[in-house]
């Protein structure tokens, strides 16, 4: 059930409508049908996983916090990560692993029989496996006291405004909301409308925008010229970027609608002056997970210097990984680890060179943006490729220097000019419910005109309604 169909339109308003009505306990039976029912509707055989998951984790959190045997708490925990990363691992990269051990059994000369299965992808699940993990992982660090209730961690698990999507909460933000009474007021509709409007403007008027000419680019690179490449990739690091921080803001409307506060996945990552600072801003959820859970696990930086960069790219290697099972993912993640280690070796920000007086720390902060944003932007380029001849293709292709200063698509300009602007308004404000909290006149007309453009955008593609890229992770 995309958030941009009628489907869901239908469906949330039901939910609105009965919601309010009902008492805090049925609130929970009403939000777990609900959240089942928006899950299943792509497919209801794979409601048992999440239920599988569910069950596994609200057990095994309450036997961790019941004994005291580390061995039998070792074992627990071992329980819970064998079969969330059982199911992910089966599910997601099954066919991969196999596939890449047969091309390396052919490398050998050797015939390779490798079965491979038609094994389809239960969207989502990556993210509901990260979050329902987490909750057993801190309950065996001790830092979370397990629920007894298993109505209110299967909402916790099944959430639908960011179950298929995120952001990857954790329990400790979200089960104390879904076990306490809510009350939905006018700030929570406002703002909650807000931030609807907002993702709806990121998804329609800049992702959906700019995906044609994307997709143009990547599926022919050596019918472009270098610039109208480096145009290209510009408009994928925007549509990516509208895309998901868009689903992101949906997701987090619609849980204000209901009472709920979910956390700020983006924080307008392509304002950042560093690889560091850009991945506290992006997809802060799983930023923030990876280093919870995997690279502070693995001893951070606390391990002497050849084993802090270790940790590191091992970090944004499954971090690449997590995104799709194939070998750009792993190269992306690669690549941008390398960019933090290197970030790290040249003294991470604490030595920097001063712009030259005359112009001002601003312009210093203004190319370090525009450099960093280009270093990220050429990692994308395999985030995008579909392979690494296609990648290849592109990266050769601007470096080429053919009709560089041929960007055409005038259009993509403007997208970007207007997602910037409207990044820099929410830093400078500081929320991203700047509409609702301006004075009554301003706010008429602000979300008019952003309705209006909205509309406008999906009348124009009112045939296509691509779904959200990170559906497919």
């Amino acid at each position: 059930m995309l958030f941009n169909s009628l489907v869901f339109v239908a469906f949330l308003a039901v939910v609105l409508l009965a919601y309010p009505r009902l008492r805090h306990r049925r609130q929970n039976y009403f939000l777990l049908v609900a959240s089942y029912v928006f899950y299943g509707y792509w497919d209801w055989r794979f409601l048992s996983l999440l239920a599988i998951s569910t069950l596994t984790d609200f057990l095994v959190g309450r036997r961790l916090h019941a004994t005291e045997d580390v061995g039998a708490r070792k074992r627990l925990l071992a329980v819970s990560v064998c079969v969330n990363l059982g199911l992910l691992g089966f599910f997601k990269y099954f066919n991969f692993f196999v596939d890449s051990m047969g091309t390396i059994i052919e490398g050998f000369g050797m015939e390779p029989h490798m079965p491979l299965l038609r094994v389809l992808l239960p969207i989502g699940i990556s993210f509901y496996t990260f979050q329902t993990l987490s909750y057993t992982i801190d309950v065996y660090r001790r830092r979370l006291v397990p629920t007894d209730d298993l109505l209110d961690f299967a909402v916790f698990v099944s959430f639908f405004p960011q179950l298929v999507a995120g952001p990857i909460e954790r329990a400790r933000n979200l089960l104390p909301q879904v076990a306490a009474p809510r009350t939905v007021t006018r700030r929570h509709v406002e703002t909650g409308l807000n931030l609807i409007l907002l993702g709806f403007f990121k998804k329609i008027f800049v992702a959906d925008t700019l995906a044609p000419f994307v997709n143009q680019v990547f599926d022919d690179p050596g019918a472009w010229t270098s610039g109208q490449l480096l145009t290209g990739v510009y408009a994928f690091c925007f549509q990516i970027y509208g895309d998901f921080s868009g689903y992101s803001d949906i997701a987090r409307g619609v849980a204000r609608l209901l009472g709920f506060e979910l956390m700020e996945n983006f924080h307008a990552p392509y304002l950042s002056r560093s690889p560091a600072e850009y991945w506290k801003r992006w997809h802060v959820s799983l930023s923030t997970w990876l280093g919870d859970y995997l690279y502070i696990p693995l001893g951070g930086n606390r391990k002497g210097t050849v084993r802090t960069y270790v940790n590191l790219m091992v970090t944004m290697l499954l971090g690449g990984l997590w995104h799709g099972a194939s070998w750009t993912f792993v190269a992306w993640g690669l690549w941008n680890g390398l960019y933090l280690a290197a970030y790290r070796l040249t003294g991470g920000g604490k030595v920097d060179l001063r712009w030259p007086s005359a112009f001002g720390p601003v312009a210093w902060n203004v190319v370090k943006v525009l450099a960093t944003f280009h270093l990220i932007a050429v990692a994308k380029i395999l985030f995008r490729a579909q392979d690494f001849g296609t990648a290849w293709q592109v990266i050769t292709g601007i470096v080429a220097g053919e009709g560089l200063l041929t960007l055409g698509a005038a259009h993509v300009f403007l997208v970007i000019a207007v997602t910037v602007a409207l990044d820099i308004v929410q830093t400078r404000t500081g929320n991203h419910t700047w509409i609702a909290d301006a004075r009554p006149p301003l706010k008429f007309v602000l979300g008019n005109a952003m309705l209006a453009l909205v509309l406008a955008a999906a009348v124009y593609r009112v045939y296509s309604n691509p779904p959200f890229i990170y559906f497919q992770f």
